[in-house]
């Protein structure tokens, strides 16, 4: 076991940055998803699904992003849905996680390096605690799962009069998915035929809140849910942030939607709220619909964009810039407004550090937003709302389309297989899992006033 445990250190050793385990950690798992998915067993027809599609999925599975260029449930295999299933499983939990969950199982101790690493990964906030998060992280992950997949196998049984295995099946691999806010569903129109369902719409609706707040929330939240005084700023900012946009996306939809005979109209009042707060929720990463969202108005495209932008929040499974980012700008900004030199949450001060890496994470998302936006506009005969829709459910890890990503070229495949990547590990993380080093200026430059704006 030692040994073992020597070749993973070694392993490790050979890279300069945490980050570049990360990122070498998820592209190998698109690799092993893309060979496995390749085979001819994966698919239905028994022939190779082709390596772009193969690719596209694993990718889209590893970044628990949920955008497919075929149909789940009638191109691939139940081989291929397990597959999928895993891979997801995989990419919500974290490479590293898995991979520090490994070494502790068999080396019952963690290096000063594979700590750093774990830390990265789960955004830990002291290595001390690192060993034992993995673990909470994981039963937690499983525990979780397993409740969502009992209900919604009841569900099956006694609403829909499926058979037990069949039940069992659908319960297990659509609790994976939706809390790992992956968004990969079993029927062609996602969870469309459960609009009306409360026990579908809602456990699923709650696995995905649950899995993307981000486990070290969900844990401070355990803990002292009865002293939000007690609360860390990241929990606050998550929580505070996490409800107004569940708020305002559900008033935004009831609002637009309302008469729309091809989304709200035919639905009761409940119905209507339901399926309103369900698309809300989905939007923040998740990626099932109960509603046709090829059929939304143009305005209900737009707050939908902007869901899937911040997505969800920090070391969780959702995407995104990040929730905490979105709201830790917000009080960048009120600071500035009132002119204070400080930013303060609460009665916390919020370090320059934590407000640069917000403002680096959010421009660098714009950036691969709109470049990937123009790109796609040149490589495809869609129009600017489709494609820019495309491009943000890819970079957010989103999974929601409006019905163009079967349409788009080779080329536009790729490009969005490379956004999806980008949207899981984060764009600060990729950029320095691609610098050789870190660089530091050992010497300071003069100051000089400019005019901002």
């Amino acid at each position: 076991m030692r040994r073992r445990a020597g070749r993973y250190s070694s392993l490790l050793d050979r890279f300069h940055h945490p980050a570049q385990v990360i990122a070498t950690g998820f592209g190998a798992a698109i690799a092993l998803g893309t060979g496995l998915l390749s085979l001819p067993v994966a698919t239905t027809t028994g022939e190779s699904a082709g390596l772009v599609t193969a690719l596209f999925t694993a990718t889209s599975a590893v970044s628990v992003t949920g955008l497919v260029v075929v149909d789940t449930a009638s191109h691939w295999s139940v081989f291929g849905e397990v597959v999928i299933a895993g891979l997801v499983q995989a990419g919500g939990l974290g490479i590293m996680t898995l991979a520090t969950l490994f070494t502790v199982l068999v080396a019952g101790r963690l290096g000063l390096r594979a700590r750093l690493f774990a830390q990265a990964e789960t955004k830990a906030l002291s290595m001390a605690e690192v060993r034992r998060l993995v673990r909470k992280v994981a039963l937690f992950s499983l525990a979780c799962e397993a409740v969502i997949a009992v209900v919604l196998t009841a569900r099956f049984v006694a609403g829909y009069d499926e058979p037990l295995s069949r039940a069992l099946y659908l319960g297990a691999f659509h609790a994976v998915s939706a809390f790992n806010n992956a968004g990969f569903g079993l029927w062609p129109d996602s969870l469309m035929r459960f609009v009306a369902d409360p026990w579908i719409c809602l456990t699923v609706a709650t696995a995905v809140i649950v899995g993307g707040l981000g486990f070290p929330v969900v844990f401070e939240l355990l803990r002292s849910w009865r002293r939000p005084s007690r609360w860390s700023i990241i929990t606050r900012v998550t929580v505070g942030a996490t409800l107004i946009l569940l708020g305002a996306g559900t008033l935004a939809y009831l609002t637009t939607e309302w008469r729309n005979p091809a989304t709200l109209a035919p639905l009761d009042d409940g119905g209507k709220l339901l399926a309103a707060f369900f698309t809300s929720v989905m939007a923040r990463s998740a990626g099932f619909n109960s509603l046709d969202i090829a059929q939304m108005q143009p305005s209900s495209w737009l707050v939908t964009e902007v869901l899937m932008f911040v997505g969800g929040g920090s070391a969780g499974t959702a995407g995104g810039i990040k929730v905490t980012t979105f709201g830790l700008l917000a009080f960048v900004i009120w600071a500035e407004l009132r002119g204070e030199r400080h930013v303060a949450v609460g009665r916390r001060r919020l370090p320059e550090s934590a407000q640069r890496q917000a403002v680096s994470i959010s421009a660098m998302g714009m950036a691969l937003v709109v470049v990937s936006t123009y790109v796609l506009l040149v490589l495809t005969p869609h129009g600017l709302d489709r494609v820019l829709f495309e491009v943000v459910a890819a970079f957010g890890t989103a999974g929601m389309s409006t019905g163009i990503t079967s349409d788009v070229t080779t080329a536009g495949h790729v490009l969005l297989v490379a956004l999806m990547f980008a949207g899981r590990i984060g764009p600060l993380t990729l950029g320095s899992a691609l610098a050789l080093k870190d660089r530091t200026r050992r010497y300071e430059l003069p100051e000089e006033r400019v005019i901002v704006g």
